[in-house]
């Protein structure tokens, strides 16, 4: 049987894969799971939701749940997912959850749960957690039923948050923020002007039915074309739970991930704030971010697809500063996760203390075109053991050179091989991934 936990929490089509019923079991069982571990015998949990119209059900699921299992709940309402990793370390409570997901088009929801201090859960938890569904607890009942209560301030404690971590005003800067009608919204144009930035916010009007539906980070064509009618001087794009962002520059170009953390990397190494002189990235990170790095004299550490994997890269080696391409960026000093609005207000502090455009800034690093080929296989472990394959691998990277860079990386949940490939031309990059996949469909 197929794993309930992703890589980012359970998620599934809402009503659908991810019921009520399921929910409810879930958070439940999260209760036990954690007050077991030594945590409060009554533990306190915070949930927040993103503003998709499925999380209004889920969300009572997940309250039943977790009082059902004794546990007392500090309801949040809607709020970013960093909101709420911050929020459990705030209020001291033992577990959060968040109802979203993330990117996702609206018909899909998820539950993503936080441990005390507002860290992800750690893989055995979450398997245990899993094995638990299928026991028959006992059930406290009178006064041990757990108790639900809202936090009138919530909102205000993170956006508070927000701006002691903005190391330089945003004044002069006019910029337009893409909501994606998510769970950035309200807070993200509220903090960038009280930040000191002239702000345009686009697709901030939520209704449950709208959320990153052709807006967002994902879908940038209008925030380009908003930020060069607006003259603005930069453009935020979100996702639909605000831990990501993405920006485009003056003219209305994109700025990704990687570049973000070129800019960002340089500005802490500067101002003595990269730790051990080192930003970690993932495998799927351009070429181009390492050349850079290497050129400016910092490491550069590279993990695994996703974001758990960077993060537990960051604890391991007391680094400051790690993302993913996507436009995840962790700083570990400030947040537990990743937090698109406070990615967006350190980028945006930088380009006000430097008095460069985002442009200027983000050219410290040239993007290497990257391809990208999924090919269906019967067997991944077959292509990873193929001396074909290895032979393959072998013969590009050496017509590229140190021009380039191949990964080949199995899917996670499908029976796909993913072939990447980077080069000085697009042309180059796609007729070399469009020979190893050849070969990998060959082999397979």
């Amino acid at each position: 049987m197929a794993r309930l936990f992703g890589t980012d929490g359970v998620r599934g089509l809402a009503n659908g894969d991810l019921t009520p019923e399921l929910a409810l079991s879930v958070s439940a069982s999260a209760a036990r799971v954690l007050s077991a571990h030594g945590h409060s015998p009554r533990p306190v949990a915070v949930v927040g939701r993103d503003p998709r119209a499925s999380g209004e059900m889920l969300e009572a699921a997940v309250v039943a749940g977790l009082t059902s299992a004794g546990a007392d709940v500090l309801r949040v309402g809607v709020q970013p997912t960093p909101a709420v990793a911050f929020l459990v370390a705030e209020l001291s409570a033992d577990l959060g959850v968040m109802i979203s997901a993330s990117h996702n088009p609206m018909p899909d929801n998820g539950i993503k749960l936080f441990a005390a201090g507002g860290q992800k859960l750690a893989d055995g938890i979450e398997d245990e957690i899993e094995s638990a569904l299928s026991a028959e607890p006992a059930r406290p009942t009178g006064a041990g039923i757990g108790r639900v209560s809202e936090v009138g301030d919530a909102l205000d404690r993170y956006s508070q948050h927000l701006l002691a971590a903005t190391p330089h005003p945003l004044t002069g800067l006019r910029v337009v923020v893409d909501c994606a009608n998510g769970a950035a919204s309200v807070v993200a144009p509220e903090v960038y002007r009280k930040a000191g930035a002239d702000v345009v916010a686009i697709h901030a009007e939520p209704d449950g039915i709208n959320i990153n539906d052709g807006c967002g980070s994902t879908h940038l064509g209008q925030l380009q074309s908003a930020v060069v009618e607006h003259g603005a001087d930069l453009g935020i794009a979100h996702d639909g739970d605000a831990d990501r962002c993405l920006a485009v520059d003056g003219s209305g170009e994109i700025v990704d991930g990687d570049q973000i953390m070129a800019v960002l990397a340089l500005a802490m190494a500067e101002s003595g704030e990269l730790t051990h002189g080192t930003l970690v990235a993932t495998v799927m990170s351009n070429l181009g971010l390492h050349l850079a790095m290497r050129e400016h004299g910092v490491k550069l550490r590279t993990t695994a697809v996703g974001d758990r994997y960077v993060l537990e890269e960051l604890r391991s080696g007391g680094y400051a500063l790690g993302g993913e391409q996507s436009g995840h960026v962790v700083f570990p000093a400030l947040a537990t996760t990743g937090d698109g609005l406070l990615t967006a207000l350190r980028l945006m502090s930088r380009v006000a203390q430097s008095g460069k455009s985002l442009a200027e800034l983000a050219a410290v690093m040239r993007r290497l075109p990257q391809v990208l080929v999924n090919v269906r296989v019967a067997d991944k472990a077959a292509v990873a053991k193929s001396p074909a394959v290895r032979d393959a691998v072998e013969a590009v990277e050496a017509e590229l050179g140190g021009q380039g860079r191949v990964l080949l990386r199995p899917s996670g949940t499908e029976q796909l091989v993913r072939v990447m490939v980077e080069a000085p031309a697009h042309d180059i990059a796609q007729a070399a991934a469009d020979k190893l996949a050849a070969v990998v469909a060959a082999v397979s």
